[in-house]
């Protein structure tokens, strides 16, 4: 069997898993249908603790799909070490028992680079994942425009390899991704430098809080975004301080940020930005909050009709 065959028929398996959890329970998933999504960055020390515990968890507040962090996140002190510690049947036996489907995770740049590459390529593949996402090309805050064309060049080669073995890549955008070079937002100047044929995008929804709006991007670029971290926030409250460094989720472009709320209940419009979304080529979103947060948002997720 081919590797491009062996790839169709898992995202075939994929997608009939997705339907199967999105009729099951008697839980909708509006809008389009498209699975309530969970980006667990928030527990990954909860993983580490309990793996079947917390994918119940979820599950019981309604989420049906995640996505993961790899275990090489746990280098970082942000958790998910366990995973690299038991077999991919496991792995596999633990989200199916709590009745999720995960076809997706972030890994760390570092992760995609020489002969560790390969390792994640094995890793993934084995788990059934079908979509590999960077939070950044972690790119320097202050880049020249040489410095953006480097990495995105590098981008566009481990983007070239990962797609022979069935792997999207998809880059989210946190500190690097929104610094400036030459008067421009190095985000925009990466959708003309990375190859759309190759790469997608995740749209950071508490950007908005640095005028980075999720309507105007999935518009201005039709097709190509993947999907979407969703958090709502209040704009007219002020700014909170920047996380100290080292913090858990300093490195991620957490400081400055609005007060989040649970979605529906701050400012975003989000009949407009799920429209929008289906313009971008958006195919799933995942919340990204706490545990409180993210149980007061899937009620309105369930609900929201576009």
């Amino acid at each position: 069997m081919s590797l491009t065959r062996r790839s169709f028929l898992r995202a075939a398996a994929v997608g009939a898993a997705a339907g199967a959890v999105v009729r099951s329970g008697g839980l909708s998933a509006s809008p389009y249908n498209w699975p309530i999504g969970c980006q667990t960055f928030p527990y990954g020390k909860q993983i580490d603790q309990d793996f079947p515990g917390t994918m119940k968890m979820l599950a019981s507040a309604g989420i049906q799909s995640i996505e993961l962090c790899s275990p090489w996140y746990s280098e970082h002190d942000f958790g998910f070490g366990s995973l690299n510690r038991i077999s991919a049947a496991e792995f596999k036996r633990v989200i199916g028992d709590a009745g999720l489907i995960c076809i997706s995770s972030h890994v760390d740049m570092t992760e995609l680079r020489g002969e560790k590459l390969p390792r994640l390529i094995a890793w993934a593949a084995e788990r059934g994942l079908t979509q590999i996402l960077v939070p950044s090309l972690d790119g320097p805050r202050n880049p020249t425009m040489d410095q953006v064309k480097a990495l995105a060049d590098e981008y566009n080669r481990i983007a070239a390899v990962t797609k022979r073995a069935g792997l999207q890549q998809g880059l989210h955008h946190e500190g690097f991704e929104n610094s400036m070079v030459e008067g421009r937002r190095v985000f925009d100047v990466l959708f003309e430098l990375l190859d759309p044929a190759l790469v997608k995008f995740q749209f950071q929804m508490s950007t908005i809080t640095s005028g980075m709006v999720a309507d105007d991007y999935f518009t201005k670029h039709p097709g190509r975004f993947i999907s979407m971290h969703l958090q709502d926030v209040d704009l007219s409250a002020p700014a909170a301080p920047p996380p100290p460094a080292g913090a858990a989720g300093a490195g991620r472009g957490r400081g400055g940020q609005r007060p989040t709320r649970p979605i529906g209940q701050g400012s975003i419009d989000w009949v407009k930005t799920f429209r929008a979304a289906k313009i971008g080529g958006v195919e799933n979103y995942f919340i990204e909050m706490n545990e409180a947060l993210m149980k007061a948002s899937v009620p309105y997720l369930r609900q929201l009709q576009v």
